[in-house]
């Protein structure tokens, strides 16, 4: 058996990701899931949703977990981290063998957060390469990687030819609307864009939950952004007026579970993620790119575990930006250069064929990053004794 402790929903990264990880794990073994929230409409899916249910823990062994009663489980024991103090889902609570599971973006760490990882789990699975790096740097070294999966059964290459749009040429951008997403790049480059070629469109899907991380786009130099409460589709609009974009030559989507998105992604011609920092490996630009659809994305962090040469358009100009709050140091991110954003757009906007070429690449190499196979390493994480059997089942 394995206890679970993770977010799961359709509609945001660690949600997806938990979904996926207690739904594979299930096949393996016998799970029990602790969460929040689990309800229909953050699943969108009955039989997802049945499955997820079935692993719930009961009622009076979550409530005891939940205010401490119970502290020691007698199994492995999977659960999230908080964010880069490193701190539990539920701190204090332990299993038979205690994996934590991380992503994060503000690298630099304090030695107390180093602590809290050596004390609290026996094993840190990071999102990323990326994040291992930053952890060892900082002195843990009972850390591992294991990238996320790909839905091959929704996201797949019969999802690379337009349906509609055709007479356009259109650009895709998703994740939630923030500084480090890289949105603010992706609005420029396009104005760039769209002022040569008029047939240019943008098609987004930006909905941010989180009104404090949406804010952290007041500081980009790029655009003109001005924060307000209320609706949404009215804020984004505003934000393409500000900045001399036509409303009508751009797609704004309400917030879709993930499972919804291939017909979206098969109506544009590129993905553009000039992300700054990723802790993860992108889960958006990852289904994107298993849809057969070309990306034109930063080199950097997380990205590197899934960008090569051949499965995409890399931006690998970068120039350092340092991040704080109130004179403390918080993170230091690679941002892509404008420049090399529009020529890369300007080029697949003039080679269709090549484009659809490295989709096609992309695909390819997304069909073996498998939840399946992301499972079957955390099965080994969470299994020290049979890690070589789990990695090559």
């Amino acid at each position: 058996m394995i206890y679970t402790v993770l977010p799961t929903g359709s509609f945001h990264g660690w949600g997806v990701c938990g979904k996926y990880i207690v739904k594979e794990l299930s096949r393996l073994d016998e799970v029990r899931l602790l969460t929040e929230g689990l309800e229909f409409q953050n699943i969108q899916d009955e039989f997802d949703f049945r499955l997820l249910k079935s692993t719930l823990l009961p009622d009076d062994e979550a409530q005891a977990i939940r205010t401490g009663a119970i502290t020691s489980l007698p199994f492995p024991l999977l659960q999230n981290i908080m964010d880069k103090t490193l701190r539990p889902a539920i701190p204090g609570l332990r299993g038979s063998w205690t994996v934590g599971y991380t992503f994060f973006e503000e690298n630099i760490l304090a030695p107390e957060f180093i602590e809290t990882g050596r004390r609290s789990y026996d094993l840190v699975v990071a999102g990323s390469t990326w994040c291992e790096e930053v952890l060892r740097a900082n002195g843990l070294t009972n850390v591992e990687t294991v990238i996320q999966g790909v839905d091959a059964t929704i996201f797949n290459a019969t999802h690379a030819d337009k349906e509609y749009l055709q007479d356009r040429f259109v650009i895709f951008s998703g994740g939630k609307f923030e500084l480090r997403k890289g949105q603010d790049l992706v609005l420029k480059a396009f104005k760039v864009l769209h002022d040569r070629h008029p047939d240019v469109m943008l098609v987004n899907s930006w909905y941010n939950h989180w009104a404090a991380s949406m804010q952290t786009m007041c500081a980009s130099p790029h655009i003109r952004f001005t924060p307000a409460s209320g609706d949404y589709h009215a804020l984004i609009q505003r934000t393409l007026i500000d900045n001399g974009i036509d409303p009508g030559d751009v797609i704004t989507l309400p917030p879709y579970p993930n499972i919804m998105m291939t017909r979206i992604y098969r109506n544009t011609d590129i993905g553009l993620f000039p992300n700054r920092c990723e802790g993860g490996t992108n889960l958006v630009m990852m289904e994107y790119m298993a849809c057969g659809k070309p990306v034109a994305a930063s080199y950097n962090t997380g990205h590197k575990d899934i960008l090569t040469a051949s499965n995409s358009l890399m931006l690998t100009q970068m120039r350092s930006l340092s991040l704080s709050s109130d004179g403390r140091p918080l993170a230091i991110w690679e941002e892509p250069q404008l420049e090399e954003i529009v020529e890369r757009l300007e080029w697949a906007y003039h080679h269709r064929s090549e484009i659809r070429a490295v989709g096609a690449r992309a695909a390819e190499d997304m069909r073996v990053l498998t939840w399946a196979r992301t499972a079957r390493q955390f099965l080994g994480a969470l299994s020290p004794h049979t890690v070589a059997q789990a990695v090559l089942a």
